[in-house]
């Protein structure tokens, strides 16, 4: 309920709204609406009264609850179980942890702040709290686990769409897990999997988005950039998680049906590494030439200067 009263005041920020149609438009008191009002103020919402006009949602772009998220995803067969917390380890952790207790697919981590953010190959992601995007997806896919690296890819669009729709930002795609704007990086996905021999138990996709930090460490500045740079303004992240929500949603719905097939050329059109001179370098070794593109798997085709075209299954590539 508290959620529906946010959504309310949103749709209709420029204007009071009175409390009798607050409660005629949910279906509650009066009262119940003015304790809805006082917990969205706790959270940080500003919210104005003033008597005989009714309520103002003044301010909240750089605030982040569950309520709001919910208050802004569409009706979605996918996603209904959002869990939010203030401060986490990682979002990554908090998934799994979750997953190996049984909840159900669709569900969403989310936290404010990561303190042990993690990237690809143990690596750390820096997640400054209040300024990004920092989320875990809860998947319990019926596929092959030879395929789960498929939805890396899957992701890669999904993120990269919804932050289209939402900035106008023109982003690409770097093989396998890293979204760009200006040849900086924007955004990275990291799948972790768990499985049985013979089927895939879960699959936990991490986010990191980097949305209104106003600037890096001189370290990250030359290789790191965030919606806010680019675009110069600053973003409402609970939209942001939303947009990304609705379109994973109608992706991972069609992979399920339909394959790999139909997500290849979406990936295609954003990807930045296709025709490039790339080095990849992987625990199997290094490996140097030009990027042809990916298979119907997903699997990176790297032909090297003696002609021969060889199947990357994961590793780090650089531009050369």
């Amino acid at each position: 309920m508290k959620g529906k009263v946010l959504k309310l005041l949103r749709q209709n920020d420029n204007t009071f709204l009175s409390g009798e149609k607050i409660s005629n438009e949910l279906n509650c008191s009066r009262t119940a609406v003015w304790k809805h009002i006082k917990a969205l103020r706790n959270e940080g919402y500003d919210i104005i009264a003033v008597q005989n006009k009714g309520y103002q949602l003044t301010k909240s772009a750089y605030l982040l609850s569950e309520h709001d998220i919910y208050s802004r995803i569409k009706k979605n067969d996918l996603f209904e179980n959002v869990v939010y917390h203030n401060s986490v380890t990682s979002t990554q952790t908090v998934a799994q942890q979750l997953a190996n207790e049984g909840v159900g697919e669709g569900t969403v981590v989310v936290a404010d702040e990561q303190t042990g953010g993690k990237g690809r190959l143990g690596r750390v992601w820096d997640s400054e709290k209040g300024a990004g995007v920092w989320m875990s997806l809860i998947l319990k896919p019926q596929i092959d686990f030879r395929k789960a690296p498929q939805l890396t890819l899957l992701t890669a669009v999904a993120v990269t769409r919804a932050i289209e729709s939402v900035s106008g930002l023109p982003l690409s795609i770097k093989w396998p897990n890293d979204l760009l704007v200006n040849g900086k990086k924007l955004c990275g996905i990291l799948t972790e999997m768990q499985a049985d021999p013979d089927r895939v138990q879960s699959v936990i996709i991490g986010i990191g988005l980097n949305v209104n930090h106003g600037g890096f460490p001189d370290d990250l500045s030359e290789i790191a950039t965030s919606m806010n740079i680019e675009a110069g303004k600053p973003f409402n992240r609970a939209e942001v998680i939303a947009a990304i929500l609705n379109e994973f949603s109608w992706l991972y719905r069609t992979y399920l049906s339909q394959g790999f097939s139909l997500i290849k050329p979406l990936w295609e059109a954003h990807a930045v590494s296709i025709g490039k001179k790339i080095v990849a370098r992987s625990t199997a070794g290094t490996t140097e030439g030009y990027a042809l593109g990916i298979d119907d798997e997903g699997v990176l085709l790297l032909q090297d200067n003696q002609g021969e075209t060889h199947r990357i299954y994961s590793a780090d590539i650089e531009f050369k």
